[in-house]
């Protein structure tokens, strides 16, 4: 079964956390924190239209800067999201660079920043490469519940745990995945063709069952075409089953109030990657720096249901030991 996007790591575990989701045949990808980006290519950065930061800390956010060179006179539009505080340190990102020719670029860039805080009040600033970057304030928003960003095929949630400072815990969730019968399309006498993406587009948005589909296709016999309507079509063609559920935690420590929030962001969720810093040994020292153990991670990986656990984020001082974390936190996730 194929899926709207696919997530994968940006590092190897011991690396920066960083989660690259790309989007099959769309030419498409968001990224969950900018920390060390430098492994994706310019061609897979070129295709980022949103990035989800957790929290400014340099090994989540520093790799901005990279991003911009990437994009920048090659790529129109991106936008951020962040936490409290979050426009006013893209805004000193961009202060800290001359930017005295790049209003001449042929291409111009739009970064959008929009940043949350925990009582669920957003706001956004808009920095133009045709205004040499200098913020503009454009307005507020309001989040609905948890929904931080919302599309026809797929929606993201956030909601905020405690490292000592707020940082965010992401949800990206494809809406419905459609499968297309084939043996029901045969029966229908027609082959398959863009009238196919018309009505998955029109299902996943809940267009009305009296929608005209245009059917073009073309056989030995010739071009044909005809017209029929969604609800004509979506039972015999299509099944349209739940779409698949990521999760993305990092930099948080174990607490009650943490973990009820991720519950309730997280249940059953198909794919969750979370941090797993310090074995539970060092419980202790996860404590001080306000960081999982990878039992603890394991535990919330248990807690919230989720059907596969990537474990991530590893203290360098475990370097030739990963095996250790990750047997850890999978033996506490099936409860052993």
């Amino acid at each position: 079964m194929s899926h709207l996007f696919e997530p994968r790591l940006v590092n190897e575990a011991f690396g920066d956390p960083g989660l690259y989701v790309d989007f099959r045949d769309q030419r498409r990808a968001v990224l969950f924190d900018l920390g060390d980006i430098s492994r994706l290519p310019p061609r897979k950065l070129m295709r980022v239209s949103h990035a989800f930061v957790t929290h400014a800390h340099m090994d989540h956010f520093a790799g901005f800067d990279h991003l911009l060179r990437v994009v920048l006179g090659r790529k129109d539009r991106i936008v951020l999201f962040g936490g409290p505080g979050f426009a006013g340190q893209v805004e000193h990102k961009f202060l800290a660079y001359s930017w005295n020719v790049v209003h001449r670029y042929e291409v111009g860039l739009v970064i959008e920043a929009c940043e949350v805080d925990p009582g669920g009040r957003g706001k956004r600033a808009v920095f133009s490469s045709r205004n040499r970057f200098v913020r503009e304030d454009a307005g507020g928003f309001a989040p609905d519940g948890d929904v931080l960003h919302d599309e026809a095929t797929f929606r993201v949630r956030a909601r905020f745990v405690d490292h000592d400072i707020p940082c965010i815990a992401y949800a990206m969730e494809e809406k419905a995945h459609v499968n297309v019968a084939a043996d029901r399309v045969r029966e229908l006498g027609v082959t398959p063709g863009p009238w196919l993406r018309e009505l998955k587009a029109a299902v996943l948005s809940g267009a009305a069952e009296a929608t005209p589909i245009a059917l073009r296709w073309r056989d030995a016999l010739g071009a044909h075409e005809e017209e029929r309507t969604v609800g004509e079509l979506k039972h015999v063609v299509l099944d349209v089953v739940p779409g698949r559920r990521v999760g993305y935690v990092t930099d948080l420590r174990y607490s009650e109030g943490n973990v009820a929030q991720l519950a309730a962001l997280l249940g059953g969720v198909d794919i969750l990657f979370i941090e797993c810093v310090f074995l539970q040994a060092d419980a202790e020292h996860a404590s001080r720096k306000n960081h999982l153990t990878a039992q603890q991670a394991g535990a919330i990986a248990g807690i919230v249901g989720a059907r596969q656990v990537v474990p991530f984020h590893f203290s360098p001082r475990y370097e030739g030991r990963e095996g250790e974390l990750v047997a850890e936190a999978r033996a506490a996730w099936r409860g052993g």
